[in-house]
């Protein structure tokens, strides 16, 4: 049950009050202030009639709560009842003879029924003038305030709500200060009402000139937007003064908010009619260009793109798709924000190279002399380069003839190639795509794919999206202005795959010659070949290149230089372009092949040669300090001088080698990483336990498998390896691989790990300068590893002289160079046996079995002895 203020403005509520005949014209506002009007008018017969009306109030009123709204003393207010308790109470009074009734705020607006205990303690007798049944069922009517009261006991609550009231006039003061507070609350009202040019004027005048204290404070507060906590507390005041001052407070606020509304609709409304004025003064500048013969600044643009358009030559459905989009952007405004957007895709469409190319270089001659300039070495590479060069020559010349005898409807001509570089850094991966594109008379353009995890990086972002643009695949053959460059994708195996997006999945498309001839970039939406592009991609190692993406790409392997390639790139690339950098002239520095040498092994040790050129740079720069100084005019490198230069040897070389294997147990072993070949120590000790074993060193799982099987074959070969069988009873192995920060994986390492093992057991210490890989079984047998060839570069690096390799393996000394072999002594092994006899020492004889062996040969002596007798 509850009544809510009819949600109209003060103009139509005075409209509906005429409308519904409520008052007339002229006594709406009279009677409305009749109040004011008795108390101003000091007549005795008027106060007399004042009392009297107060006298007639009943002692117990029906109650109507209010949801939202409060109605003060002598205020009008129109009011909607819709509950049919509410219905019910309101016709019981319209029938009364005094139609009267108590009007009470409820606590809590949201209440459907509110009841005794969710009502306020303060309410207004109020008289129902007028009711009007809307054909909803509901009712709306008009109530006029009358007087204050107090709530008592409620005497009934069915079928709505009845109490005792009592009551409670204001307090009225006189004086200059209540007349003062009274004029500043009309004065801010007027304010407000200055603010609202929708309140009706002749409302406002009549509330202006109200000189009650009290009724100024009603009547301003009916009409003003006030928060229900704070109307209700008005309504409980009882001085009139507090009263005004209350309401002045609130009146401050609101002038505040309605200036700050003002500003901001004026601020929105210079907004608009500024765009409106553009937009006219457009106009007007057409129809004058018009007029005189000229054309304006978008139809010149339009016209631009198409001439664009049609020199691009670009394929059916491009073209069909920016012709399109040239239509939408002449019938758009230049103001609209989609004609940005429209104008920045065409932009993108006809600058992109559809039919821009360069012309193949096909003279395998003059290809092959450039691969030889640029790079020393590498023949596997140049070979590929130039059977690409050749094949694609013979195409071209046997055209016509190859396509009436192969002729195949599914499956169409691949003419790209997509080739993956793999090899430790420093070998020259990437200089050799520019070199590949110098020799082949190409373009080139290099992107890093190192960190990408969005696959929007490659495919673009849809138009949808502001900022979209297309991916780096495009904007790098838009920079190039060429449809055939070579184009390298670098660090392939650096991508990122997480919750971010899949990059190598966006690249399936990107490096497949079966489909990248219709490649669709999500911002253009329109297929573009990259059928024409050679596509070169470069990675330190194949295991983090997913499957699918290895499978399209043919990958050679560019493995680590030897010493003697090392000097000769050095002299013929890394030192004139080191002196050329640091200001030297060429026969201010000269590097003996001695010192190179001492440089590469005791000062870089590495697959490449990007340390070799740093170590060369710092030796520049302290010769030319020393020229600038004028302390030397020319200096040449020697040994003794690359001490001097560059400090003391960070590598020890044979020394290191000798002293970390003078003990048992201690085995080195080859290993081939990402950052090419290296040697890797494996380290066993015991201590007093039983049976336990343990590895550390940063081992993945597969190493820590080959380490737990190497253990068991020891174990269970003991009595064959001539090893105590108490050993491992009363002692506890601890294998351990040095460089513990680094990770470390595969099963190579099992033939060093069981030979560390037995060379721990045995006391036996390893042979000098020997190194092995290979990977084991259970059963002792040598199984074939990878990465030989950098193995073995590793081993010569470090100045080993014996390597002990699978026999299996045997094969892959081909790819080994002639040098390379020639310095080293190769072993090949098929099982543990072979490797313990070829990499340990010979076990020592015992005095037990020197004695043993004494008196066999005497007594063979004597049985021979005795028969010649």
């Amino acid at each position: 049950m509850g009544a809510t203020r009819w949600n109209t403005t003060a103009n139509e509520f005075v409209n509906w009050m005429w409308e519904t005949d409520l008052v007339g014209a002229e006594s709406f506002l009279p009677s409305l202030f009749a109040r004011s009007k008795k108390k101003d008018d000091a007549d005795p017969a008027a106060e007399n009639e004042i009392s009297a009306e107060k006298n007639q109030y009943p002692e117990i009123l029906p109650i109507l709560p209010l949801r939202g709204v409060v109605v003060y003393p002598t205020t009008a207010v129109p009011l909607t009842v819709g509950q049919a308790r509410s219905i019910r109470l309101v016709d019981d009074v319209t029938a009364s003879e005094s139609k009267l009734v108590g009007l009470v705020a409820a606590r809590d607006p949201e209440l459907e029924q509110p009841g005794p205990g969710d009502l306020h303690t303060v309410g207004t007798i109020a008289t129902v003038h007028r009711l009007l049944r809307a054909p909803d069922g509901t009712i709306r009517l008009l109530v006029q305030g009358l007087e204050r009261f107090h709530l008592g006991e409620f005497v009934q609550e069915e079928p709505y709500l009845k109490a005792h009231i009592q009551l409670a006039p204001e307090t009225v003061e006189t004086g200059l200060e209540i007349d003062a507070l009274a004029r500043n609350a009309r004065d801010q009202f007027g304010q407000i009402v200055q603010l609202i040019p929708s309140f009706p004027e002749e409302l406002a005048q009549s509330i202006l000139g109200i000189e009650d204290a009290l009724q100024t404070v009603y009547t301003i507060a009916n009409f003003q937007r006030i928060d229900l906590p704070d109307a209700q507390k008005l309504l409980e005041i009882d001085s009139a003064s507090e009263k005004l001052r209350k309401l002045a407070t609130l009146l401050a606020r609101e002038v505040e908010v309605l200036t700050i509304g003002q500003k901001i609709q004026n601020e929105a409304r210079g907004e608009i009619e500024k765009v409106q004025r553009d937009y006219f003064l457009r106009e007007q500048m057409k129809a004058i260009q018009k007029e005189l013969g000229e054309r304006d600044e978008q139809t010149v643009e339009a016209e631009e793109f198409r001439k664009k358009i049609e020199a691009a030559k670009m394929p059916e459905e491009a073209e069909k798709m920016a012709r399109r989009e040239l239509e939408r952007l002449e019938r758009l405004p230049t103001a609209a924000a989609e004609y940005g957007v429209i104008r920045t895709y065409l932009d993108w469409l006809v600058t992109l190279p559809w039919a821009v190319q360069t012309e193949d270089n096909f003279d395998i001659k003059h290809a092959r002399e450039v691969l030889n300039t640029d790079h020393f070495g590498l023949e596997d590479v140049k070979d590929r380069i130039l059977e690409f060069l050749a094949i694609r020559k013979l195409r071209l010349e046997r055209k016509e003839e190859l396509s009436k005898e192969f002729e195949d409807k599914i499956r169409r001509e691949r003419e790209g190639v997509i080739l993956c570089f793999v090899g430790p850094p420093g070998v020259g991966k990437t200089s050799l795509g520019q070199s590949i594109a110098r020799a082949m008379g190409r373009k080139f353009t290099r992107m890093s794919l190192g960190g990408m995890r969005d696959e929007a990086e490659i495919r673009g972002h849809r138009r949808t999206y502001i900022g979209a643009m297309p991916g780096r695949i495009l904007q790098a053959m838009r920079r190039i202005e060429s449809r055939n460059p070579v184009f390298m994708l670098d660090e392939i195996d650096k991508l990122v795959f997480d919750f971010h997006g899949d990059p190598a999945s966006a690249l399936l498309e990107v490096l497949d010659p079966e489909q990248n001839s219709e490649f669709r970039d999500n911002y253009l939406e329109v297929p573009i070949d990259l059928s024409q592009v050679m596509f070169i991609t470069t990675a330190n190692s194949l295991e983090n290149i997913p499957g699918p993406l290895y499978d399209r790409m043919e990958v050679i392997y560019l493995s680590g230089y030897t010493d003697r390639e090392k000097i000769a790139i050095a002299r013929g690339y890394l030192i004139p372009r080191q002196l050329r950098e640091n200001g030297l002239r060429p026969k201010e520095v000269t590097f003996s092949d001695e010192s190179l040498q001492k440089i590469i092994r005791q000062y870089t040790r590495e697959a490449g040669v990007r340390n070799l050129e740093r170590k060369i740079g710092a030796a520049c720069r302290k010769v030319g300090t020393r020229i600038a100084e004028g302390k030397r005019a020319s200096v040449k490198v020697t040994p003794k001088v690359v001490e001097e230069l560059l400090d003391k040897p960070i590598f020890l070389g044979q020394e290191e080698i000798s002293r970390r294997t003078s003990i048992p147990g201690v085995v080195p072993g080859l290993a081939w990483t990402m950052f090419g070949g290296d040697i890797l120590y494996i380290e066993s000790t015991n201590m007093p336990g039983g049976k336990g074993f343990q590895t550390t060193g940063s081992l993945g799982n597969v190493m820590q498998e080959s380490a737990r099987a190497a253990f068991s074959y020891v174990r269970s070969r003991a009595d064959a390896l001539k090893l105590s069988a108490d050993f491992f009873n009363t002692n506890d192995i601890h294998l351990h691989v040095p460089a513990g920060a680094t990770p470390k994986d595969g099963p190579s390492a099992g033939v060093t790990m069981a030979t560390s093992l037995v060379s721990l057991i045995s006391g036996r210490k390893v042979l000098p300068h020997v190194g092995m890989t290979g990977e084991i079984t259970l059963r002792g047998q040598v199984l074939p590893v990878g990465g030989i060839k950098e193995k073995i570069l590793a081993a010569h690096r470090n100045s080993l002289r014996t390597v002990i390799l699978p026999k299996r393996n045997k094969r892959d000394l081909d790819d080994v160079p002639d040098e390379i072999k020639k310095s080293l002594k190769f072993v090949f092994v098929e099982t543990v046996e072979d490797v313990l006899s070829a990499s340990l020492e010979r076990p020592k004889k015992t005095a037990r079995t020197a004695a043993k062996k004494t008196s066999t040969k005497a007594k063979t002596k004597k049985n021979a002895k005795n028969s010649s007798g």
